[in-house]
């Protein structure tokens, strides 16, 4: 009886510790604002507003796409490639890329991500829309769909936490 009572003694004590260390952990870093929207023009393709969804994972952040180009066919789930360019800090680029798309039944707007990048990224940096040439390539049964962005992001530009 002796030990159960000193091995349950132990185990909240433990629990206790490991709460207590949860309470001073560091928050986990985050993207802000989470969700932008920017204009892209993809020529023949047509174009419109797509909505970015960024989060991050230590120096790390992954992008989501949707945009207003609509599917003439049904994409399964990893058929589609896609590439987004992003301007960072003002003077360079961050590429983000991926073949993790959802099912797309055909009519439907592209979507694609999370997206992620090479690049390793510190407190502060932004990323907002790239005007250097194209900024969004779609890739399905390989028809290349390059669209350049038209306006920067609103509400604002992601910024590494």
């Amino acid at each position: 009886m002796g030990r159960a009572r000193l091995g349950i003694g132990t185990a909240v004590a433990a629990g206790a510790l490991a709460l207590g260390g949860l309470a001073f952990a560091p928050a986990a870093a985050a993207v802000t604002p989470t969700v932008a929207t920017a204009e892209y023009d993809c020529g023949i393709f047509g174009g419109g507003t797509a909505q970015l969804t960024a989060a991050q994972t230590g120096s790390g952040i992954v992008v989501s796409v949707e945009t207003a180009v609509t599917t003439p066919l049904q994409i399964n789930p990893g058929d589609a490639t896609t590439s987004l360019t992003l301007a960072l800090n003002g003077s360079g680029t961050a590429v983000f890329t991926g073949s993790s798309n959802p099912l797309m039944p055909s009519g439907t707007p592209y979507k694609s991500g999370p997206l992620t990048s090479a690049t390793s990224f510190a407190t502060g940096d932004s990323l907002d829309s790239y005007f250097g040439g194209t900024a969004l390539t779609l890739s399905i049964f390989g028809t290349t769909v390059s669209c350049d962005a038209v306006t920067a992001q609103d509400p604002g530009a992601f910024v590494a936490d």
